[in-house]
């Protein structure tokens, strides 16, 4: 009867083991398959994620390749739905989750024919183009060749997105007019008499000596050419397009919900950016309180330093007195290059898994920076032999405050974006999707809370620099509320630059290219202060919950060796982590 029994639970075993693996291997063949998939379809993400295969070629953005891909992804999701979720382990549960989460909103984005609107306060197809150049291989002739052809897709590429722009005129699904003020400076970046000075010719301008002398002056010529005859006059097209018509066109209110459709297309974007079910009045109401309760932090500052004058009067000190300022762009990078450093020698303290790629300071590109944000990462790959780059604005000195700069460096670096990616990068044993996922709750989330870190790492070092730290939760607390304000509740431009110049200390220039970018990017505003707010609340939980056996570093690792996930995801894994440690 024993032996009876006990061949009984082996089979019952080996029955559930054998589910488990049919259900696994189920999954992750169809991760492969919409991987490769993927690749395809968008030739610049492959290049951006290390997968060179299709670097000869940019995407068919029409509005049938939209549809065609979104049928997929629909048969996709049909697929997931056959394979049995309970079966899986803990971990493939949440490849399972994110999948589906990520198929979802991409079918989103095509219901909505949010491709109608390709360019924003930044920028757009038009502009990314020269950053993936950046992310190419150029190690033999073959590349080049490549490279080449690429570049003679680009009329192809803006003619597709010019009729879908042409489309958007006609439907109005436009971007805001407004926030297209001075747009001409980044397409006329590429408007050169010479095409030497074309930002795509940069990559023959220093050549790998194994190429011969010979067949580099040649492929040099040919570059010269299809730059000459495709990119230019393909820019120029463009140039025409947006001066003639879209400009002109182009939607003068500046909400989401005044889009067709867009009351229901902004609750999507805010479940999308949040992950987490908050109505628009839900997050309206929290950003308010974030408002206040961070309005008495800053307060406080004021009365340390016996500043004599109102709120208003230090902003106005801060915006104008010149030691607050760099004088050159080199003294800005240096500092921020200075403050990078320190941060990493101080990164051991509260972490014990470091990422191994390194990152360089550089400046935000030229022909993109006056209409740019402060800082930006840029992430880096092994596979495109290319370090992570944090990206500083020196255009306009005099609106890029010292006193911010440990904020913005530790959110945008280390541990921010860089320490996050990076690791996130190195996960092998995730499938290829979540290595190169990423989520703006889950990453502007540890961004900002890595702002946050940065008083236990001692890195703000005068009262000023506090001030700046709670400058730039203000900027995200504000947030919360000025696109909520523009996006749902009718708020007007001026109402927008009108809050955010009067709560924080952004300079001016700052505050006015941070509301162009909510009015063209709606809810992704959202993810940020949320984001911080959920992993604050998740550390703290799980402090209470462990008491003395609570390891920061540990739970550093909880929060990001299951690399970029949704925060209802994030909190389901701290909860498990925190169970299993009691």
């Amino acid at each position: 009867m024993r032996l009876i029994y006990l061949t009984s639970i082996s089979l019952l075993l080996f029955s559930c083991r054998s589910e488990k693996e049919n259900a696994s291997e189920a999954l992750h063949e169809l991760f492969a398959e919409e991987w490769a998939y993927r690749l395809q379809e968008f030739p610049t993400f492959a290049t951006y994620t290390g997968f060179h295969d299709y670097n000869d070629r940019l995407p068919d953005v029409s509005e049938e390749a939209y549809r065609r891909r979104a049928d997929y992804w629909r048969n996709c999701l049909t697929e997931l739905a056959s394979i049995d979720r309970e079966a899986l382990d803990r971990t493939d549960q949440i490849n399972y989750d994110l999948f589906k989460y990520v198929l979802e909103d991409d079918i989103a984005q095509v219901e909505f024919e949010a491709y109608l609107i390709p360019v924003n306060s930044e920028g757009g197809f038009y502009s990314e183009l020269a950053f993936v150049v950046g992310q190419m291989p150029f190690a033999v002739e073959r590349d080049y060749d490549i490279y080449l052809q690429r570049l003679a897709a680009i009329p192809s590429y803006f003619g597709q997105h010019i009729a879908l722009m042409q489309e958007g005129l006609d439907k109005g699904m436009t971007t805001p007019q407004v926030i297209l003020e001075g747009y001409e400076q980044t397409i006329n970046a590429h408007l050169v008499d010479d095409p030497a000075n074309s930002p795509f010719y940069r990559p023959f301008l220093e050549m790998p000596e194994e190429i011969p002398a010979e067949r580099r002056e040649t492929l040099q010529q040919e570059a010269a050419r299809v730059i000459s005859e495709k990119v230019i006059p393909a820019y120029r097209q463009l140039s025409a397009f947006m001066a003639d018509s879209y400009y002109p066109g182009a939607r003068t209110t500046i909400g989401a919900t005044d889009l067709p459709n867009g009351q229901a297309y902004y609750e999507q974007r805010v479940r999308y950016f949040t992950t987490l079910p908050y109505s628009a009045d839900e997050i309206f109401r929290i950003g308010q309180e974030e408002v206040a309760r961070i309005r008495e932090s800053m307060q406080a500052i004021i009365e340390q330093l016996e500043f004599e004058g109102s709120f208003a009067d230090f902003l106005q000190f801060l915006r104008t007195d010149p030691q607050f300022y760099a004088q050159t762009p080199q003294e800005l990078l240096s500092y921020a290059s200075f403050l990078a450093k320190k941060i990493d020698g101080r990164l051991p303290q509260v972490f014990d898994r470091l990422p191994s790629l390194p990152y360089g300071v550089e400046p935000v590109p030229g022909d993109i920076a006056p209409r740019y944000t402060a800082g930006r990462y840029v992430e880096g790959s092994y596979k495109n032999h290319k370090a992570g780059t944090y990206w500083v604005n020196t255009y306009k000195l005099d609106s890029r405050p010292l006193y911010v700069l440990p904020a913005l460096t530790l959110h945008e670096a280390v541990p921010g974006h860089h320490l996050q990616i990076s690791l996130t990068q190195e996960l092998g044993e995730l499938p290829l999707f979540r290595q190169n996922l990423y989520l703006s709750a889950y990453g502007e989330g540890w961004g900002l809370y890595s702002e946050w870190l940065g008083q236990e790492l001692g890195m703000y070092e005068t009262p000023y620099e506090n001030f700046g730290r709670l400058t730039y939760e203000m900027w995200r607390a504000c947030r919360l509320v000025v696109d909520v304000g523009i996006h749902a509740k009718g708020w007007t431009r001026d109402q927008a630059v009108d809050f955010m110049a009067s709560n924080t200390a952004l300079s001016l220039h700052e505050v006015n290219t941070e509301i162009n970018r909510y009015i063209g990017w709606p809810a992704q505003a959202l993810s940020y202060k949320i984001g911080e707010l959920k992993i604050r609340e998740l550390r703290q939980k799980s402090k209470e919950a462990l008491g003395d056996r609570f390891d920061l570093r540990e739970f550093h690792n909880v929060v990001l060796l299951n690399g970029s996930v949704p925060l209802f995801v994030l909190e389901r894994i701290v909860g498990d982590y925190v169970a299993e440690k009691r």
